[in-house]
């Protein structure tokens, strides 16, 4: 009887084939106060030279791709690349030009500052 045991490679006789990674719908919370509009968005995995953001005419445009490194052979895949990707309106009053985003934890926090004309002031009435 013979206790030795080899270990072997499996093969496939088709080659490895470029996958697209699968799109997936973030899940994001919207905070909004006086000053800005708060949004975090659920990103795990994704490294932040992989995260896209645009702002043009309205529509907020967000984007990250999470790549995942395979060490040795596959046998089974269920938590693998993706593409995260979300889009919505935002209003006009966005001041576009103080945009900031932090991405710490696998969650993105955009900050999306009011205009100063869109922030709402107490109008002070004068003795004539």
């Amino acid at each position: 009887m013979n206790e030795s045991k080899e270990i072997t490679k499996k093969e496939s006789a088709t080659p490895d084939v470029k996958r697209i990674p699968p799109k997936v719908v973030p899940l994001v919370d919207i905070y909004e106060n006086d000053n800005e509009i708060l949004l975090h968005v659920d990103m795990p995995g994704v490294e932040k030279d992989k995260i896209t953001i645009n702002i043009d005419n309205g529509k907020l445009h967000l984007s990250g791709l999470r790549k995942m490194e395979n060490k040795g052979a596959v046998n089974w895949v269920e938590f693998g690349d993706a593409e995260y990707t979300r889009s919505f309106s935002v209003p006009q009053t966005i001041d576009v030009d103080k945009v900031n985003a932090e991405l710490k934890d696998g969650v993105l926090r955009l900050h999306l500052p009011k205009s100063e004309a869109s922030k709402p002031r107490q109008i002070e009435i004068k003795a004539a």
